[in-house]
């Protein structure tokens, strides 16, 4: 693995690159963009479960921390926006195509959850990458349309709003948690749902937490989400192979339900959905059993469609 750093706008986005077994820089590879989920980092499942397990099947793997976030650059902190998010994976695109040893013919993306729905909205409008993987892949605005806004976007645009002036006037920047900070503070204040607790157990537990891993993001910044689709327009623009994974306990987050509404509403021809049968949204980030079923359909599809 290799430290590397690319450009979006002013600012370095901080990235591992994974190369395959016996690489040689004399030669080309397909490269696929491996995208985090919401709130996470590089080192959190989509550099240390499945960046390496690519690279391990011949692939050079591109594992990023998004803009504002984890080791990136970018000012001000925290900020999850979805247009910076997709802006991504464009400059890694264009990072990945200066490097000799990769067939820029034969770019691939893979998401998790969140980071699922930035790389199928990336792949609409950035025509060199050829494939699409979506992992537990979630819309971010229509959660924030639903859950994160308290089902009232109205209401949630309000306060966002009044946040925002408050802060341009000198207040202290609001950073919220997606999650409690413990499964047994999450249970002590009635949460039930699946995908909060085992989010929780993944992200504030030695299993996943990463010092980049924040799970944090800044409520003044928020609005641009509400918004947003991940997947306007995919009748009309999304053309790729695409391969959706998703497990059968559905939660709170909705990745399921997102799953079955990207593979209605793609215009893709090829496209695959595989259901991890009795696996959750957080098992799929990095148990052996459900990341197994994963990577043995993933690692067909990328090699056929890059």
């Amino acid at each position: 693995m290799q430290s590397v750093t690319f450009k979006n706008l002013n600012w370095d986005v901080a990235a591992d690159l994974y190369f395959p077994p016996n690489f040689d820089e004399n030669k080309k590879y397909a490269a696929i963009i491996s995208a985090h989920p919401i709130g996470s980092c590089k080192e959190q499942t989509s550099g240390n479960v499945y960046g390496q397990a690519l690279a391990d099947a011949g692939f050079v793997v591109l594992a990023f921390d998004a803009s504002f976030q984890g080791a990136s650059g970018g000012d001000i902190r925290f900020i999850e926006d979805p247009t910076l998010r997709v802006e991504d994976f464009r400059c890694a695109c264009d990072y990945l195509v200066t490097l000799p040893y990769v067939d820029e013919k034969r770019i691939g993306v893979l998401g998790i959850c969140g980071g699922g729905g930035y790389a199928i909205n990336a792949a609409m409008t950035e025509r060199r990458i050829k494939a699409v993987g979506s992992i537990t892949g979630a819309n971010y605005g229509r959660l924030w349309r639903e859950a994160f806004g308290n089902w009232n976007p109205i209401d949630a645009l309000e306060k966002i709003a009044e946040q925002r002036t408050a802060e341009a006037r000198g207040a202290e920047r609001r950073i919220d948690q997606f999650l409690p900070p413990s499964v047994e503070a999450g249970e002590s204040a009635g949460i039930k749902d699946i995908d909060v607790l085992e989010a929780t157990e993944y992200y504030k537990t030695s299993r996943g937490e990463k010092p980049h891993g924040a799970t944090s993001y800044l409520y003044s910044r928020s609005s641009a989400a509400v918004s947003w689709d991940a997947f306007y327009l995919a009748e009309v623009l999304l053309t790729q192979p695409l391969m959706v994974v998703i497990g059968d306990k559905p939660g709170g987050f909705g990745a399921y339900r997102d799953g079955l509404e990207i593979m209605r509403r793609a215009r893709s021809e090829k496209k695959e959905l595989v259901i991890a049968e009795g696996w959750s949204h957080y098992e799929l980030y990095d148990q052996p059993e459900p990341v197994k079923i994963a990577l043995d359909k993933l690692i067909p599809f990328y090699m056929e469609n890059l």
